[in-house]
Formats: structure tokens, C-alpha cells, sequence
């Protein structure tokens, strides 16, 4: 049985999705919070109960003692640790509850990893473990880099503390740095779900750095395609980190031209010279490794992603 966190999630439905039409037996797990609608999230799982060999269990992770219960009662070969509090701003706003979901739960997940002996550790990182790194495409081997968010900083104590865990404890650890996950079913907050919603309702977007921002938009299904992949794949190390992005930027603008091409409207635009503080300005993933290791190649480009996407969205509001 695979063990998925953050099911309810953008990427924790989609791998837990797949794995389901895959006849794999998944246990979800998932608080539900109040981050973004809780209406997105149920509506997500909601698709995924209606699969016979899904079991869902709605569990704070930062309780250990119930957490450890619980998870003794199931035969957890593999843990796939997708749940965390996502978002580099409000890491600022709220930095205490950032650590706490990011770095009491994933210890808590990680020893009950210990804890079950499983074949496979599996966690989310992010491309924002890199900040302002100076190796440009974004090179896992570089280990000089320094996040420049709370965010950021919690998700390489992550790979430190399952670094540390995989040599001490034997156990098979994989850590995925994402870039900039996008498409159906996606994260409200995030920019190009965000632009739309304003898009729609006749209001104007505020653009940083006057448009001159880049990001390696990677489709959602090459991303669970890969951490499929990294299911399958049997790793010489005991910890491994991978980038996974489509290892070519975009252009921010190319986004919102995009949108205005499949949305069939022109966006009210303000153009601000700021930054906000803790974002990077550009991303851009070597994904070398990833295709060596675990034969992973994207295949989705922006245009076409934001296409499904924009379909999406509009059958999800109604919108002809």
C-alpha cells in the first residue's frame, strides 16, 4: 500500500489519481485546511473516494501519537510526502505556521517511515531551495546555495534531515525539487490560476519586476508521470535529490499571453518595478539528472498547458 499526503492537494489528487487507475491501494491523508477553499479541496477528493482501493483518513500530522496509531493499522510499503504549507509570501506573513507544517509534520512523517521500515521515502521539495543560486540552469549538485524564504529555508532542512535519516537509518529517501506546477485542478493562490480569476471578474493583475520574470512552468501530469517514474525506479543511493521542472523558462508575459489567447479576453495589467521579498526572479531546472536516473523527459509546453488549463477552468465555473 502507498501512503500519499496532501492528498486533497493539487498534486497529492493527481498522483494519487493515477496510482488508483493504476489498481495501486492508496491510503490518503489530509487535514483539509483553510489556506485556499476548502471547496477546491473536497471537490478534489471527492473524485478520488469513488475509487474501491482508496482508503482516506483526515489526520493532523503534526500529532505524531495519533498519527503512529493510525498508520499501524495499514501495510504501508511506500510514503509519498506531499502535504506542507505551499507559498513562499505567506511563509512572511505567517512564518511559525510555515515551520510548523513543514518541519514538525515532515519529521513526524519521516519517522514513521523509519518507524514501518518502507521501501520508499518520498517527499516534495522546491525549486525555491535554490534562491538567488549563482549555477544557472539549477544544478542539484550545487550545495553552496542559500533560499531566500522561510519557505525556501524549511524545504532544505527537509533534504538535510532525510539525508541524515536515509544514512543513519537505512532508509530510501527521494526528495523532488518542483518548479512552478501548473493545470487543472490547480492552487488558487498560484499566479496563473489568480490571473484568470481576475480575468474573469473584469479586475487588473499586478505584475512584478515589469514582466521580466521567468519561471520553468512544468505540467502537471509530467510531473506525476515523474514521481511515477521515481516509484518504479530503483536508485543506487540511499538519498537522492531530483529536479523536476520541464527545464526550459518561460517568460511571465508569454503566461499571460497565453491566457488572453485561450480565454479570449485582454488583461487590465500594473506594472510594478518591485519584488516581493523571498521570490526569486528567475527559475530554470537542469533536468539532466532526472532523465538519466529515472528516464523522465516533459513533454507538455506552456502554450499547451495553459490550454487544458483554461478549459478546464472554464467547464469548472460554468463559462462557455
Amino acid at each position: 500500500m502507498i501512503l500519499v499526503t496532501g492528498c486533497s492537494g493539487f498534486i497529492g489528487f493527481h498522483l494519487a489519481k493515477k496510482l488508483l487507475e493504476k489498481k495501486k491501494s492508496i491510503l490518503g491523508i489530509d487535514i483539509i485546511d483553510n489556506y485556499y477553499s476548502k471547496s477546491k479541496k473536497i471537490q478534489r477528493l471527492n473524485i478520488i473516494k469513488k475509487f474501491d482501493n482508496f482508503n482516506f483518513l483526515k489526520v493532523d500530522l503534526n500529532n505524531f501519537d495519533k498519527l503512529r496509531k493510525i498508520i499501524n493499522k495499514y501495510p504501508i510499503d511506500t510514503i509519498i510526502h506531499l502535504a506542507a504549507q505551499p507559498g513562499v509570501r505567506i511563509s512572511l506573513s505567517n512564518p511559525f505556521n510555515t515551520l510548523k507544517q513543514n518541519l514538525t509534520a515532515f519529521i513526524n512523517v519521516l519517522e514513521i517511515a523509519r518507524l514501518k521500515k518502507v521501501k520508499k521515502f518520498i517527499y516534495a521539495s522546491s525549486s525555491s531551495v535554490y534562491g538567488n543560486s549563482k549555477i544557472y540552469p539549477f544544478n542539484e549538485q550545487d550545495f553552496e546555495n542559500i533560499p531566500v524564504s522561510v519557505y525556501g529555508s524549511t524545504k532544505l532542512s527537509n533534504e538535510i534531515i532525510a539525508d541524515a535519516y536515509s544514512r543513519n537509518f537505512n532508509i530510501n529517501s527521494i526528495g523532488l525539487r518542483f518548479f512552478t506546477v501548473y493545470g487543472p485542478h490547480g492552487r488558487p493562490d498560484m499566479a496563473y490560476y489568480s490571473f484568470l480569476d481576475n480575468l474573469r471578474k473584469n479586475l487588473p493583475i499586478q505584475v512584478f519586476n515589469k514582466g521580466n520574470m521567468m519561471r520553468d512552468f512544468t505540467y502537471i501530469d509530467d510531473v506525476v508521470l515523474g514521481i511515477v517514474k521515481v516509484i518504479k525506479t530503483k536508485f543506487k543511493k540511499k538519498h537522492e535529490i531530483l529536479n523536476i521542472g520541464k527545464g526550459k523558462p518561460d517568460k511571465l508575459m508569454d503566461l499571460i499571453k497565453y491566457l488572453e489567447k485561450f480565454y479570449k479576453k485582454k488583461f487590465k495589467i500594473k506594472f510594478t518595478k518591485n519584488i516581493p521579498i523571498g521570490d526569486i526572479k528567475n527559475t530554470f531546472s537542469n533536468t539532466s539528472k532526472a532523465k538519466k536516473i529515472i528516464k523522465w523527459i516533459p513533454k507538455v509546453n506552456l502554450e499547451n498547458g495553459i490550454e487544458k488549463f483554461v478549459k478546464w477552468y472554464k467547464l469548472d465555473n460554468g463559462i462557455k
